[in-house]
């Protein structure tokens, strides 16, 4: 199984109406819109959860795709823990300042 990002979606997209879209490719097991945190508004991409040739098949037809006159952005969801997003150990510990005027 994979996970989907979604991306670029209309305000107005509903968990229904992209369940409906990506199970013209396969089955659905999930739908997920995320919302903001603080005002409960939709902030515009959530996931698909898909059986991985269906998967495959909804990046194809899907990416691109027009939704609410919006351009989707379809892709294989990264992985929150370590995937290619970077983060970890960003270097840097400036440490203790040293002071030469003595």
């Amino acid at each position: 199984m994979k996970k989907l990002y979604v991306g670029n979606l209309p305000f107005s997209a509903t968990e229904a109406e992209l369940n409906e879209a990506f199970s013209q490719h396969g089955t659905v097991h999930s739908v997920k819109l995320i919302n903001d945190r603080d005002t409960g508004r939709p902030r515009g991409f959530g996931f698909v959860e898909m059986d991985d040739d269906a998967a495959l098949a909804a990046i194809d037809a899907l990416n691109g795709a027009q939704m609410g006159g919006r351009a989707l952005n379809v892709n294989e969801a990264e992985d929150r823990n370590g995937g290619s997003r970077g983060g970890g150990n960003r270097g840097g510990g400036g440490g203790f300042r040293r002071n030469d005027r003595w």
